[in-house]
């Protein structure tokens, strides 16, 4: 940040993980514009499935691989850049620009929250740019006006005060894996529906119009399963693959942990069974009347003999940014020319829990502009960032700096 011409750039504490802060305040009068970013990332596991280390940067095929590449390095250094090409090019940035960079996105943002309010007066600004998603296709950029939320939880059930012989004990004590397995399989039904108590009563519908402009995307459906390794598409019944991902609430099991996992086999009967479970959310659900829901129904469905504790790890509420935002018009046009073509207008389904905090806090219009591809693999072993994409994200980032330049603080 330094190298690239910024001032005041300071290493912040926070309860947790520190914040890395730069700013660049030299234009008087001009917009004030926050970018946002993180540098922790996912676990890299499982390390056998990468082709080179995670944490050893490689470029191939004109792609860099490593943990963090899209998600949220590479993508993040586009606008540092971008910031050290207008200074090194003109001498100065049409427009005054802070860059907020945390440590704990990947865990739910936990302290940044806490920050922001603290540091309300320093991070003051118009409006917020992150780009911590995704181009809808390959050379269709997008413009992501929409998230879900989310709400993580570990479930934990115990039966007996050791694992057990299961030849001796089968069928005389109640199996954790197995109530485990039942439980879970209690939280959806046949069609997708979440059995969760109230889980739908604040879905607001989609409207047609939104439906209409998903529908006419060039989406195809065939190819995105063969992407993704998969024969059929499976879901919500009644949406579409695009409704399901982006616009309706979803719940997923993403680890199970129970008994032996050895080599060979051996015989147990598990005193433990565990699981880490995730919703997705829409705007209007409250992740802790959801939590407040689940609780309510694995208690319904915990058998004798089983004790349960749940775990919410973190919560964030979905979020929808109006599309006649000036600053959303102007990050259009700037992606335009960087890309060479006009963007789309998507929502993600993914989950950016600050995000909502931003608006909130700081009371600004935020902007979520992403450069990566949907098979760059984030949280996935070989995560890659494509150098095209990165210098295109440069020069639509540069553009962005002059058209918001234009807007009336």
């Amino acid at each position: 940040l330094t190298q690239a011409g910024m001032d005041h750039v300071q290493v912040l504490p926070t309860a947790r993980h520190p914040v890395v802060y730069a700013d660049w305040l030299h234009a008087p009068g001009a917009p004030t514009l926050l970018v946002y970013g993180h540098y922790d990332v996912q676990p890299p596991d499982p390390l056998d499935e990468w082709i080179t280390p995670a944490f050893e940067p490689t470029v191939r095929d004109g792609k860099v691989f490593a943990r963090g590449a899209t998600d949220d390095k590479g993508q993040m250094l586009t606008h540092v850049k971008s910031v050290q090409a207008w200074l090194e090019t003109v001498g100065k940035l049409p427009l005054q620009v802070k860059l907020l960079i945390e440590g704990e996105e990947e865990v739910g943002s936990e302290h940044l929250e806490a920050f922001l309010a603290e540091n309300k007066e320093r991070l003051a600004c118009d409006c917020v740019v992150v780009s911590d998603t995704a181009q809808f296709a390959p050379d269709v950029p997008a413009i992501t006006y929409g998230l879900r939320g989310i709400t993580y939880f570990e479930l934990k059930l115990t039966g007996p005060s050791q694992d057990l012989h299961s030849g001796v004990f089968g069928g005389a004590v109640a199996n954790p894996a197995i109530a485990l397995a039942k439980m879970l399989a209690g939280l959806v039904d046949a069609d997708g529906r979440v059995l969760v108590p109230g889980f739908y009563d604040d879905v607001a519908p989609l409207a047609d119009a939104e439906r209409a402009e998903f529908a006419a995307l060039p989406f195809n459906e065939p190819a995105f399963a063969k992407q993704l390794g998969v024969d059929k598409l499976a879901g919500e019944a009644g949406f579409t693959t695009l409704e399901r991902r982006w616009a309706r609430p979803s719940f997923d099991v993403n680890g199970l942990t129970s008994g032996y996992q050895g080599a060979g086999a051996k015989t147990v009967l598990p005193a433990r069974a565990s699981a880490k479970l995730s919703f997705r959310l829409v705007p209007n659900q409250d992740p802790a009347k959801i939590a407040a829901g689940l609780k309510q129904r694995l208690a319904e469905l915990l058998p004798p003999g089983i004790t349960m504790d749940l775990h919410e790890f973190h919560g964030a509420p979905g979020v929808v940014m109006p599309l006649d935002s000036p600053y959303l018009q102007a990050a259009a046009r700037a992606i335009e020319s960087g890309f060479g073509r006009r963007p789309v207008f998507i929502r993600e389904g993914g989950s950016i829990p600050i995000v909502n905090t931003f608006a909130q806090t700081l009371d600004a219009d935020v902007l979520l502009l992403g450069w990566g591809q949907n098979d760059d693999n984030p949280h996935s072993p070989n995560e890659k960032f494509s150098l095209a994409d990165y210098r295109r994200g440069i020069a639509a980032s540069a553009a962005l700096w002059q058209e918001l330049a234009t807007i009336k603080a």
